[in-house]
C-alpha cells in the first residue's frame, strides 16, 4: 500500500535535500573565514534552494509547465551544490570520503526529481469536473 502524500513535506525527495541541506550547513562551519562571503555562502545557497524549489514545485501543481520548470530549477541547484562540493574538496575544506558520499546522495535526489518530471501528469491537481 503507497502513503497518502498530503504536502511536500511528504515526499521523500524534500527530506533527503532538506538532510543534505542541514548536513552542509554544519560540514560548511568548518570552512576558513574567507570563504564565508564565497563558497560557504553559495554552497548553502544552493543546497537550500533544491528543498525551496521543490515547496514551488508543490505548490504550482495546477501548472504542468510551472510545476516542471521549479523541478528542473530545484534539479539544477542540486548539481550547482555537487559542483562546490568538489570545489570544496579540491581546496581540502571536505575529505573525498565526504565528497562522494554526499555527491552520490545528490544522484538519489536529481534521479527522483527528474522521475517526479517524467510523470508530471501524475503529481498535478486535477479540476473536478
Amino acid at each position: 500500500m503507497s502513503e497518502r502524500i498530503n504536502s511536500y513535506k511528504d515526499l521523500r525527495v524534500f527530506n533527503e535535500a532538506f538532510e543534505l541541506a542541514m548536513e552542509i550547513y554544519h560540514l560548511t562551519k568548518l570552512f576558513p573565514a574567507e570563504e564565508k562571503f564565497s563558497l560557504t555562502d553559495q554552497i548553502r545557497r544552493s543546497s537550500r534552494s533544491v528543498c525551496n524549489n521543490l515547496g514551488e514545485a508543490w505548490r504550482k501543481r495546477r501548472y504542468k509547465a510551472a510545476f516542471i520548470s521549479k523541478l528542473s530549477d530545484s534539479e539544477t541547484e542540486a548539481c550547482e551544490t555537487q559542483i562546490s562540493l568538489q570545489f570544496a574538496q579540491r581546496c581540502g575544506y571536505i575529505p573525498i570520503k565526504t565528497l562522494n558520499n554526499i555527491e552520490g546522495r545528490y544522484e538519489l535526489v536529481i534521479s527522483m526529481l527528474v522521475k517526479m518530471i517524467d510523470d508530471a501528469d501524475k503529481w498535478l491537481i486535477r479540476k473536478p469536473m
